[in-house]
């Protein structure tokens, strides 16, 4: 597995912890992507349609064999998987599974641009991608610098460390 890439996770429908517990636990299953890091689960305030429920967010480092495009791919399969139903732009989801950031390269086709073009507006994305990359550059800033600069407003973590995805017994 040659690439690191950076993936934002989210839902605010169901039990959307559980659900991202699960996504992670299928993707690191796989023999081309595996899990290598993982921040807390965050409680944040919903962002764009702001007339829904709390949401809550986390981030995840993978290393993975798959190009940036297959692995969109993946996260696409992977919100299906997990019946996530794209209705409206930020709109209320069971699962909602991001490419943030692959190779510190950037990346761009019809349906992906890399790094996400909303990374340094996103206070939901920032705080908990710093635990786990606040070295990484995103448009030329570390995402510590960018998480300076953005309102962080009712974001609060949930969850005591970055282990609340694995399934009990591991790690």
């Amino acid at each position: 597995m040659s690439s690191t890439a950076y993936l934002g996770l989210g839902g605010n429908l169901g039990d959307p912890v559980a659900t991202m517990a699960a996504a992670l636990r299928t993707i690191d299953a796989r023999e081309d992507t595996s899990v290598s890091a993982v921040s807390r689960v965050f409680r944040t305030p919903p962002w764009g349609n702001t007339d829904q429920p709390v949401f809550v967010n986390a981030c995840a480092r993978v290393r993975t064999s798959l190009g940036p495009r297959d692995l969109l791919a993946l996260c696409l399969d992977t919100e299906r998987a997990f019946k996530r139903e794209r209705r409206e732009r930020w709109g209320p989801r069971t699962l909602d599974l991001d490419v943030l950031d692959y190779d510190g390269r950037a990346y761009r086709d019809d349906d992906l641009i890399l790094p996400h073009p909303r990374i340094a507006e996103r206070g939901f994305v920032l705080v908990p991608l710093a635990e786990i990359a606040p070295d990484l550059v995103i448009g030329g800033k570390s995402v510590a610098d960018l998480l300076a600069a953005v309102d962080r407003a009712g974001i609060e973590p949930v969850s005591e460390d970055g282990g609340w995805w694995q399934a009990r017994g591991r790690g």
